[in-house]
Formats: C-alpha cells, sequence, structure tokens
C-alpha cells in the first residue's frame, strides 16, 4: 500500500473563498478586484498573507461566481490575519460588493 502525503508543517497554507450563486446576483467585478482584494492584503499582508489570486467563471450559469485563492506564510498567518483588528474593516467590506455569503476553505500543499 502506498504511504499517503501528508502536509508540510511549515508549509504554506491556503485559503478559498468561494461565492456561489447565479448571474442575477449581486457581485460587483470591479470593486472586488480594485478597492477589497487590495485592502485585504494591506490588513493581512503584515500578518503573513503573501498573495492573491481571484478567479472568475468562464461562462455566466448558476455556480461559482467568484473564487480568491489566499496564500499565507503558514497557519499561523491565517490565525493572526483573522483574529487581527485589521480583520473587522475587511469583512464590513463584503456587503460593498455582494449580498452573497461566501465559503472559505482551508488548504495546505502537500509534500
Amino acid at each position: 500500500m502506498a504511504e499517503q502525503a501528508q502536509p508540510a508543517d511549515d508549509a504554506e497554507a491556503v485559503v478559498y473563498v468561494i461565492y456561489q450563486g447565479t448571474p442575477a446576483d449581486r457581485f460587483d467585478r470591479g470593486y472586488y478586484l480594485e478597492r477589497h482584494l487590495p485592502l485585504v492584503m494591506h490588513a493581512w499582508g503584515r500578518h503573513g498573507l503573501e498573495r492573491l489570486t481571484a478567479f472568475f467563471p468562464a461562462l455566466e450559469a448558476p455556480g461559482t461566481v467568484a473564487v480568491c485563492e489566499c496564500r499565507f506564510r503558514d497557519e499561523a498567518s491565517i490565525e493572526r490575519s483573522f483574529n487581527s483588528p485589521e480583520c473587522e474593516a475587511v469583512m464590513a467590506d463584503i456587503t460593498r460588493y455582494t449580498d452573497l455569503r461566501s465559503i472559505q476553505l482551508r488548504a495546505r500543499p502537500l509534500r
């Protein structure tokens, strides 16, 4: 039986923020890209957020509206970011571009 891959203890950690809905749901891509993501990078970069990448579906159909990949230095960086005083401003900004609720999925690269 093959050995299963395990997350590296000191590996970077990733949070995927996923918005699901329909093309009719409010999601301001311009605001998200130009205002929200820079706010997130500014607020959490000091806590270990290293980079952000946003993805939008190629087709307008019900399902995923947007995905953001947030790459952090490590798991501790995620905890510091989500427990930081700046987190309140990041979360309060969400209503400026959407009414959808996000799903957050944490992941770590396997070694």
